[in-house]
């Protein structure tokens, strides 16, 4: 029921992800992250926000994804019903797709990334999210909207959306954690011009002036 992708900058040390569904909430239950342990995309029929942090603290541990991933698998018997992605801060991954979510599903990793999903319309919508993502200009969040709305036009959630989030973490700025819940209409759209409000104009300036993990004790210019 779910799209999603994990990326690394390697230029920046900035991680991310952005995901959208046909249901309601997707980024309060998929997306996780942490500039000390990676990123998580936790989804599927039933989904776990509990894989999400389980699977972040494993990597803090010094665990690589790939391994984080099945140890979080192999402890919950109702693994068949659930989806989940990690991305480790050195690129690495890791995927599980469980065999009683709804076809077309699956994962595809790439460089610094991976992309998984669920009720999907078709085998090619993750190639248009990774497509959509390598191809894009602009900045990291903004070339992750661009993967949104690929893998929307490739055929996406058969059902249609209805929410989508972004989550960016970077050591020089403050986390970027945006949020369409619910809309009828065009979730990717709303979150985009969403996203054009939080980084530019009187907004965009403050975030500019407040603790980031680099500067934790920055306060405004005076």
């Amino acid at each position: 029921m779910t799209f999603s992708i994990l990326a690394r900058d390697p230029d920046t040390g900035a991680i991310g992800g952005a995901a959208a569904t046909g249901s309601y909430c997707v980024g309060g239950w998929v997306l996780r992250g942490a500039l000390d342990a990676g990123m998580s995309a936790s989804q599927g029929a039933a989904p776990s926000t509990f894989w999400g942090e389980d699977v972040l603290a494993a990597m803090r541990a010094g665990t690589a994804a790939a391994e984080a991933v099945a140890q979080v698998v192999a402890a919950d018997s109702g693994r068949d019903w659930r989806q989940l992605t990690a991305l480790g801060l050195d690129g690495r991954t890791g995927a599980f797709t469980g065999a009683s979510n709804t076809p077309w599903m699956g994962s595809q990793g790439f460089a610094d990334g991976i992309a998984a999903g669920n009720l999907l319309a078709n085998d090619g919508v993750l190639g248009a999210l990774v497509a959509g993502f390598e191809a894009a200009a602009g900045t990291f969040d903004a070339r992750l909207l661009t993967a949104l709305r690929a893998a929307e036009a490739a055929g996406g959630d058969r059902r249609g959306l209805m929410s989508a989030a972004l989550l960016v973490l970077h050591p020089d700025h403050p986390p970027l954690t945006l949020r369409i819940d619910y809309h009828p209409d065009d979730p990717i759209g709303a979150l985009g011009a969403l996203h054009r409000l939080a980084t530019s104009g009187e907004y965009g300036a403050w975030m500019r002036q407040v603790p980031t993990a680099a500067h934790r004790a920055r306060v405004p210019e005076s």
